[in-house]
């Protein structure tokens, strides 16, 4: 075993180690008398390579591992203590293991060396499999109450692993777990310098070290983990002041009460007494994973908020850089979504934003962002370019994200931060960090209009030199969609073909697409002359596909029909998830037949680009994997600025009945599917026939699909249909036709659709349908086990359905609800309605309910309420033309009365804000 010092700047490693040689060297281990020092060096190059991924083969493995426990033999106390490390290690791949538990066993046995024991309890408990652990049981059980803590740490730990293999032999220990809990044993382990009552590092005794209680509540928890009810005594239990002496074990017991907050809102107020006793507990540890579980529970309201952050403020101060690190940084995730309970704290947090940390710096720095308000923006802005060039990209995309959200928070500032994002642009930095910029001035010319020409131009000089590919791929993609509608479209021209003569291929078959939009459409016959001869130079490009796209770009401008301008401007595109299950069910299918004829593109539903991004992003999170959680994972977050679940959520919805609907012909000549409802239920869930609807709305058709399910004992329904009638007045809906379910047995579903045809002007037909079920019933013959020839028809009444005007609507994304408030109200119409909703309980539930009654977006995070008393509900979405709709929802709360809501739509089609105030009275 060679050692030498090591080189910082090469690759090479200070020991040298082959799996074969150290193989070779095990016959050490058959030498009489054993020499220890050259075992202990042997064992410490196994390790090193058992540590390092190396695996031996079983056959190796077995050889060592029987060949190590001839060691046993000797007494030397620091080779016994290898030893049993590399037993550990050697038991998962070598076989026959289980013979040397006789010697592990005398190592566990009174009296023996207290060395030497909790490290054959670890070894033991690694070796033995699930038909063992009885013979272990009181070895284990007696070892648990141990008064020396590291037997005591083992054997717990040891349980812990033990409980996947034997779980109901280790839910026997738990009067001995409980009793290790409540314990005092102090370990006498060693604190590596990290003293709590100065900065001084030595090594000294732990007088405050009760490990052996975290391990025993840790293993309380996974033997109770099923039973809530025992596990809410045993949190009440040990959290009680004084009973829990280790701060580890406290902060376990934090995150098991934020956990069962989570899982049974019931449990809210004692879970919630607690966490708030250990807002004050002596360990600084405790304290901040308290303040975090309280910061992180569903709804939280001021007052339960106000003493953690309270207790987060005064740790501000604290001249520990750690410990003001961690109070800014939960800081920062409160005002992501409750900013006016953290201003009270604005002050403190100023005073941190010339700190000597970097990293406390910027977060001081991003929560003021967050917390400010308008004036107080330019300020901001100043102290952040004092030291942006001493932080790391990761801050700086911090930074860059904080500043997006005030972009689109402050739209009157956007002049300056859009200065401050182009002069951080032409900074130093990489890929992400350039993104991150990048993407905030996209947003800005999205949301804010007013910024649109000014960021345009900022992008032109930021592709002159960008070493980027993919940014300056999306920013000529930009150019060629925004640049045409703005005055002056020329002055774009002259940098996007400056990328035809000076970048790499992917970027000149980008510019040539971009330039293709400034010649579609155009009205300018010299703009257009203008481009044709560019992209006539393009023809004699070295690359392919630069080339070809520009022979097809100018083929298709000298068309100048609709399809050429649908092909180059792509405002809309295929339903991707839908074409590639219509694709794979083609092409795997088993029938010859279906290759007769050509695979149909008229059956894709077309799509606009927000609808496939929010398709696309709840393809994104459903299709996670689920991991199961630890009892350290924390309460679901609460979103901050109302993100687009609700369109993405109905875009899906829209996008699974698509799938369905197409596969019946009746319903393809209805065309594209434009939205479908939330599941309706017709019937109580214990009836004897279980009904439920879905509406769909198509261009110029509305389909009823009712789900049938018959709970009837011994019953078989047959030719199964629903009458579905229009209120008489309404003449807007003709019944089409109805397609009936043939046979419905007992407890299997079937599906009725009822089809209508919208007979009047308008687009959007409002009425009541009343429902009656229609079928003939018939009894199954017990001794054949088929339905009688006889039976009777029968009726029964449902429940009404309602199309109301929130059908004709889908949920949006916005940047900036006063911009789409004022664009609303300035070409469109408006409707106003007070009501009173005597039925809700709080400003919350009105809250969801409104936003689901109005089908709408909530954005500006008020899907979340500042306050018990009163709230304001921004809302938007469009309708199913394209039209904005944006409603502006002010609440107030009192017991007696419940929410009183003054409703305020606008809507850019006429009368559609009516038509969705009617929806919610």
């Amino acid at each position: 075993m060679s050692y030498g010092k090591k080189d910082e700047d090469s690759d090479q490693t200070v020991v040298k180690i082959d799996r074969t040689s150290v193989f070779q060297e095990a016959r050490l281990f058959n030498l009489s008398p054993i020499s220890p020092k050259q075992c202990r060096i042997l064992l410490t190059k196994i390790a090193l390579l058992l540590f390092t991924g190396e695996r031996f083969p079983t056959n190796e493995a077995t050889s060592l591992f029987f060949g190590i426990s001839k060691l046993f033999q000797n007494k030397d106390a620091s080779l016994r203590q290898m030893v049993y490390l590399i037993i550990k290690e050697l038991a998962d791949t070598a076989e026959d293991v289980i013979m040397v538990t006789s010697s592990i066993m005398k190592d566990t046995s009174v009296g023996s060396d207290v060395l030497y024991k909790a490290n054959a309890i670890r070894a033991l408990c690694r070796i033995i499999d699930a038909t063992t652990v009885q013979a272990i049981e009181r070895l284990i059980k007696t070892a648990i109450v141990d008064k020396t803590p590291s037997v005591s740490s083992a054997a717990l730990v040891s349980s812990y692993h033990l409980l996947p293999i034997a779980r109901d032999v280790v839910r026997r220990w738990q009067s001995e777990t409980q009793e290790a809990a409540s314990s005092s044993k102090q370990s006498s382990s060693f604190s590596l310098g990290f003293s709590t009552s100065g900065s001084h590092q030595s090594f000294q005794p732990s007088s405050t070290n009760f490990m052996t209680q975290y391990h025993a509540i840790g293993l309380l928890y996974q033997m109770r983990s099923h039973d809530r009810m025992a596990l809410v005594k045993m949190v009440q239990q040990f959290g009680a002041p004084g009973v829990v002496k280790s701060a580890a074990g406290t902060v376990m017991l934090v995150r098991l009460a934020a956990k069962l907050i989570e899982d049974d809102q019931s449990l809210r107020k004692p879970m919630m007494q607690l966490l708030d006793g250990w807002l004050r507990h002596k360990s600084e540890m405790v304290n901040f994973e308290a303040a975090k579980a309280i910061c992180d529970v569903d709804n939280v309201t001021d007052s339960e908020l106000t003493q953690a952050i309270h207790t987060l403020q005064l740790f501000l101060t604290s001249p520990r850089a750690v410990t003001k690190f961690a109070a800014i940084r939960i800081l920062h995730h409160v005002a992501s979504f409750r900013p006016q309970a953290v201003q009270q704290c604005n002050p403190d947090i100023e005073s941190l934003i010339s700190n000597s940390n970097r990293s406390i710096a910027t977060f001081a720095i991003t929560t003021l962002l967050k917390t400010g308000n308008e004036s107080s923006v330019d300020r901001l802005m100043k102290q952040i370019s004092g030291f942006m060039a001493d932080i790391t990209d990761e801050f700086k995309i911090t930074i860059v994200e904080a500043i997006r959200t005030l972009c689109l928070k402050f739209p009157s500032k956007q002049a300056g931060m859009l200065a401050f994002l182009s002069g951080i642009l032409r900074d130093e930095g990489g890929y992400q960090f350039k993104r991150a910029v990048v993407e905030s001035i996209f947003d800005l010319i999205k949301f804010v209009p007013g910024s649109k020409e000014d960021a345009l131009a900022h992008l032109c000089e930021f592709i002159e030199d960008c070493e980027f590919t993919k940014l300056a791929v999306r920013i000529l993609h930009l150019l060629g969609v925004e640049g045409p509608k703005t005055p002056q479209p020329t002055k774009y021209i002259r940098y996007i073909y400056n990328r035809v003569v000076l970048e790499n291929a992917i970027v000149r078959a980008a510019a040539v697409t971009a330039l293709a939009k400034f010649g579609v459409g155009q009205k300018d016959p010299e703009v257009k002359s203008s481009v044709t001869v560019l992209l006539t130079r393009c023809l004699d490009d070295t690359d392919d596909e630069v080339r070809d796209r520009a022979a097809l770009n100018l083929r298709l401008m000298s068309e100048e029909d609709e399809m050429a301008n649908r092909f180059i401007k792509n405002e809309s595109m295929f339903s991707l998830s839908t074409f590639e299950h219509q694709l794979v069910m083609y092409v795997t299918a088993t029938d010859k037949a279906t290759f007769a004829t050509a695979f149909d593109m008229n059956n894709i539903p077309v799509v606009s680009h927000e609808q496939a991004l929010a398709e696309e992003r709840t393809k994104k999170l459903t299709s996670a994997t689920p991991t199961l959680k630890a009892p350290s994972t924390g309460p679901k977050k609460v979103q901050a600025n109302g993100t687009a679940d609700s369109a993405a959520q109905a875009a899906a919805a829209a996008q699974k009945h698509s799938q369905s609907l197409m596969q019946i012909p009746e319903l393809k000549s209805h065309g594209s599917l434009l939205s479908s409802s939330p599941v309706i239920e017709l019937t109580e869930s214990e009836m004897e026939y279980v009904v439920t609807v879905v509406k769909h709305v198509f261009k110029e058709n509305v389909v009823l699909q009712y789900e049938i399910k018959n709970t009837l004992p011994d019953t078989v329904l047959e030719e199964v249909s629903v009458v579905a009638t229009p209120s008489e007045e309404d003449e807007s809906l003709e019944e089409e036709f109805i397609i009936p379910v043939a046979k419905l047995p007992t407890s299997q579903p079937g599906t009725v659709y009822v089809s209508f045809k919208k007979m009047g002007d308008s687009p959007y037909p409002v009425t009541s349908f009343t429902n009656v079920l229609k079928f003939t019933s018939k009894e199954i013959d017990p001794t054949t086990g088929e339905p009688d020839d006889s039976g009777y028809e029968d009726e029964y009444q449902i429940e009404d359905v309602e199309l109301s005007g929130s059908d004709y609507v889908l949920p949006a994304y916005a940047g900036s609800f006063d911009h789409v408030w004022e664009q609303t109200g300035a070409n469109g119409d408006e409707a106003l309605e007070t009501l009173q909703l005597s039925n809700t309980k709080s400003i919350a539930d009105a809250t969801e309910q409104l936003a689901k009654t109005l089908s709408l977006q909530p954005l500006d995070g008020t899907n979340v309420s500042m306050s018990t008393s009163t709230h304001t509900l921004k809302l938007y979405g469009k309708t199913l033309g394209g039209g904005k709709v944006a409603a502006l929802v002010k609440m107030a709360y009192s017991a007696k009365s419940g929410v009183t809501t003054k409703i305020t739509v606008r809507s850019e089609e006429e009368g559609v804000a009516a038509l969705l105030v009617a929806s919610v009275s």
